[in-house]
């Protein structure tokens, strides 16, 4: 009785979580209608200026939940996109071939930080922490200078739109103007649905929360605790490739100080989102509700992702910072929710 009781209390909580979001959102229509803020392409912008961090986020998600962290994401994102810009624009390497080494190297990399974790017995922390060092220390090997990326094929994935067939709305000239969405944001959530079936519906998701839970008990159930970590932390690695990739495509460029802090984003909105640091709870839909908000709430004024040529250093993809503050309260009260969450 008692365990269904505190299970209506998190979906009840997760439902007024959700709930809160839409009406700051639906407030922020009203407050900024003139500057477009109920346009659906102004929602739409939040998936694709974030569909890296969410990807990130996913891999961060789930080692949380299986007791551990992971901070040298940002660091890896860095790497990755140096690794995407030097051998499309220096080594003449194609942009599929390009693609599957930096997935290849996110794997290993996860693989490498997932074996010292869970079978040499070294906190998470020192083992990521050097992996941060690692990542950014071997970006600036690759290149100390910025390099953007100008390879077509990787510019046309950049620059496909896949339009919505509602939602539209008349601009100054009384064209019907219809949203879209670009594949980094549909690989986004592509993403975030298989998260959620995997952690609820399979054995490994299960297993993941179990260690997260309760390492003893987990062990006494029959479970390989060091494998499932391991597994996370290789998972992670994937989805760090994964995320380096989508960040490359809204930035279509590579250097050295790229996805600073972008760890304690994807730390942050997970932990808001309800994950325990100490394990065995997390939630990625409510992690996503985040994440729309965490990266936005810096009031930028730079307007959303347009990938006709590649961004500088300071023309990283944010919303325009009069839309921000409708964002920053649903934020605020996702972090109200989240308090309550055992």
């Amino acid at each position: 009785m008692k365990g269904k009781m505190k299970l209506k209390q998190n979906s009840f909580l997760l439902l007024v979580t959700i709930l809160l979001f839409f009406i700051m959102y639906g407030i922020g229509c009203v407050l900024f209608n003139a500057q477009g803020f109920s346009k659906t392409q102004n929602f739409l912008n939040l998936f694709i200026s974030n569909a890296g961090l969410i990807v990130i986020g996913i891999g961060m998600t789930v080692v949380m939940i299986t007791g551990g962290i992971d901070i040298s994401v940002g660091s890896f994102v860095a790497m990755g996109c140096m690794m995407l810009a030097w051998m499309m624009e220096k080594g003449g390497i194609g942009a599929v071939p390009a693609v599957i080494i930096v997935l290849v190297t996110g794997i290993v990399f996860g693989l490498v930080q997932g074996f010292l974790v869970a079978y040499m017995d070294i906190q998470p922390f020192i083992v990521t922490l050097a992996g941060m060092f690692f990542a950014r220390g071997m970006t600036a090997i690759i290149s100390k200078d910025m390099i953007s990326i100008t390879n077509e094929t990787f510019m046309a994935w950049a620059k496909m739109k896949l339009y919505l067939p509602f939602g539209g709305y008349l601009n100054k000239k009384g064209v019907m103007v219809y949203p879209y969405m670009y594949p980094t944001g549909v690989i986004a959530l592509v993403f975030l649905v298989l998260a959620f079936i995997m952690l609820k519906y399979t054995k490994f998701g299960r297993s993941i929360y179990a260690v997260g839970g309760n390492e003893q008990s987990a062990l006494m159930m029959g479970l390989n605790v060091r494998r499932v970590k391991l597994k996370a932390y290789v998972l992670d690695g994937f989805l760090c490739g994964v995320g380096s990739i989508l960040f490359c495509l809204n930035t279509l460029g590579g250097f050295v100080e790229q996805a600073k802090g972008f760890e304690m984003d994807a730390i942050a909105s997970s932990v808001i989102g309800g994950t325990l640091l100490t394990g065995g709870v997390g939630n990625v839909f409510i992690e996503i509700i985040c994440i729309a908000t965490c990266r936005n709430s810096a009031f930028k004024h730079s307007p959303a992702r347009q990938p006709s040529k590649p961004l500088s250093p300071s023309r990283e993809p944010y919303l325009p910072g009069g839309h921000v503050l409708p964002l920053q309260l649903c934020y605020a009260s996702s972090l109200y929710s989240s308090l309550f969450l055992p």
